[in-house]
């Protein structure tokens, strides 16, 4: 029972969250039994136990290997078709185009082909289509394009479900080699010379948490291999692909694809590969992202990945890929600096549409417990941002949400997101079968669609009838998951070092939630527009600086600002903070609740 489990008695915190302990008896056990054997901190022993790390496997968790954790690529349907088929190209000197999606995995999945290509003198071009004008994935006429310029065309993070596009480019004379691990909406692309995705339903080998740049990865170490096998002179060494593992990191953080088994190994590895400063365009995004400390996964997620976003969301959606194959440190810096200005301009933009939309949601809901799906709209919005709209409307409501932004001609295009426990892709896929959207797709946890203006009216209320029992239950139930318990004296920088081993965080892997309990506010006030900046204090009088990012006008930030002084139970993440060239922890505060 919930109850049973409840971390401090908390039943209701300042966001309306019920507080629970991450780990049962069995669990706890097994904490406890980490921490004799292998002298883990008591908290990081109950962060592993907690993510169904096992007693036998703490010591190998805690020191991932590539090696260890490879597959044979082999294994992957259509890999080693996919890989002859590249090596035939590099044998031939064919020239060869790259057609990648305009995220930062497409970004990454086509620079990692590229600087492979390049490697070994092969002409080839990468191709990123622009989203408003041509949408996700390979358009026949962009293929034909290619086809007349290259005799192999391999799409990257794409082309699992754009069976017309690539029969326009057989046509055209050239062949289509698809790396992606997108789910398969239906048939698979029959034209395509092969079609190397984990996601295809006969793939046996256990790799569909990949995202594409990981599966561009183990294409390349089946091409070496083939390259080796079949004595195919190339003229020059092999690439070290390792040394490509900072790009496989940044795609693999930024994708948010289960941090498990070969992922997280290639984030823990990819980022002492960055940390290098080998890729200058990734070193580039760093300055222009004023990091002042070795590189991480949350800077890869936070800082370095939107910049090279919203080069697809605002601007030229090529220039992250480009970006990433340079090698001129001034061109770089060049591009760098224009992510950026593109990335302020991003910002800029959302925080309007944020306001917008939340004073459409406010409205929404004052009215009873309000929508069980939230659903925002307007003219004056860019579509490239609306997906960030859904996510923020999602996080403040705790209820799925979306932004839809509507052009001249009556046509919105739309992104949702969900919460823990609602299918969105399921709701949004009943809803094209009804016939009120034009077109729509997505899995669980996100979901985009096109919508005509017309039809909104009937949409909301369709997905009130079809979602109000399951979200107004999944929010009844609403929890947050505690790892543990420490106070300001035992945050210290030895033990987020040690609990980062246990990392990265991310999806499947969720970043440790930690309680401060029986804390004394003595500091709460406003930083820059948004932000509340605190100062917690033990009953040692010990302190910790604190932060709660985007908490202004929020349940969670007006708690604090009327609890000053006041002891408290402060949930969080720790973090490190480096100023003068000091490094101090500091907490991120998640939630709150009045210390019984």
């Amino acid at each position: 029972m919930i109850s049973e489990r409840l971390f401090l008695g908390v039943e209701q915190s300042a966001t309306g969250l019920k507080w629970v302990d991450r780990l049962g008896q069995r669990e706890a056990n097994i904490a406890l039994a980490m921490a004799q054997n292998h002298g883990f901190p008591d908290l990081v022993t109950r962060v592993l136990a907690g993510r169904g790390v096992g007693l036998d496997e703490a010591a190998s968790f805690m020191e991932p290997t590539i090696k260890g954790l490879m597959p044979d690529p082999a294994s992957l349907t259509d890999m080693n078709r996919a890989a002859e088929r590249i090596a035939k190209a590099i044998a031939g000197h064919e020239k060869v185009a790259i057609f990648g999606d305009y995220d930062v995995d497409g970004a990454c999945s086509s620079a990692i082909l590229s600087r492979f290509l390049t490697h070994y003198g092969i002409a080839n071009r990468i191709y990123i289509p622009d989203r408003i004008f041509e949408g996700y994935g390979p358009n026949p006429s962009a293929m034909q394009e290619l086809a007349a310029q290259a005799s192999l065309i391999v799409t990257v993070d794409c082309g699992t479900n754009s069976a017309a596009a690539i029969e326009a480019a057989k046509a055209a004379g050239a062949e289509v080699v698809v790396l992606d691990h997108h789910q398969v909406g239906g048939e698979l692309p029959a034209a395509a010379h092969a079609v190397a995705n984990p996601n295809r339903e006969d793939d046996l080998s256990g790799q569909g948490h990949l995202c594409a740049a990981g599966v561009v990865f183990l294409t390349l170490v089946q091409t070496l291999r083939i390259i080796r096998e079949k004595r195919i002179a190339t003229g020059t060494l092999a690439p070290d692909l390792l040394s490509l593992l900072d790009l496989v990191a940044l795609a693999t953080v930024c994708d948010v694809v289960p941090l498990k088994e070969l992922n997280r190994a290639f984030v823990v590895k990819g980022i002492l590969v960055a940390r290098a400063q080998q890729n200058v365009g990734l070193a580039a995004l760093a300055r222009v992202s004023r990091i002042g400390e070795p590189l991480n996964a949350f800077h890869f997620a936070y800082l370095i990945g939107p910049r090279i976003n919203a080069g697809g969301r605002i601007g030229d959606a090529g220039l992250g890929a480009r970006l990433l194959t340079l090698d001129d440190p001034n061109e770089a810096m060049r591009i760098a600096e224009e992510l950026d200005r593109l990335n302020q301009e991003r910002q800029a933009m959302e925080t309007i549409m944020l306001e917008q939309a939340e004073t459409e949601a406010m409205v929404e809901l004052s009215a009873g417990a309000g929508p069980a799906v939230l659903v925002t709209a307007s003219d004056d919005w860019h579509p490239g941002i609306v997906g960030l709209i859904a996510a923020r409307l999602k996080e403040r409501t705790r209820r799925p949400a979306f932004a839809i932004a509507f052009n001249a001609n009556g046509t919105g295009s739309g992104s949702g997101r969900s919460i823990n426990g609602f299918d969105l892709g399921r709701l949004v896929r009943n809803a094209v079968e009804q016939g009120l959207l034009v077109k729509g797709g997505g899995h669980a946890m996100a979901a985009g669609i096109t919508v005509e203006r017309g039809k909104l009216g009937a949409l909301r209320a369709f997905f009130e009838e079809n979602a109000s029992d399951m979200v107004g239950q999944l929010r009844g139930n609403a929890s947050l998951a505690i790892d543990g318990a420490l106070s300001a004296a035992g945050a210290t920088v030895p033990l987020y070092e040690t609990m980062e081993k246990a990392g990265p965080y991310g999806s499947g892997h969720p970043q440790p939630v930690l309680v401060l309990p029986h804390h004394r506010l003595v500091d709460a006030r406003m930083v820059g527009t948004a932000h509340v900046k605190a100062t917690l204090a033990g009953a040692d009088g010990k302190r910790i600086n604190a932060i709660a990012f985007r908490a202004v006008g929020s349940p969670l930030g007006d708690f604090l600002f009327n609890q000053l002084g006041q002891s408290m139970h402060v949930a969080g993440n720790l973090a490190l903070n480096h100023w003068n060239g000091s490094t101090t922890t500091q907490f991120r505060i998640l939630d709150a609740a009045r210390a019984i």
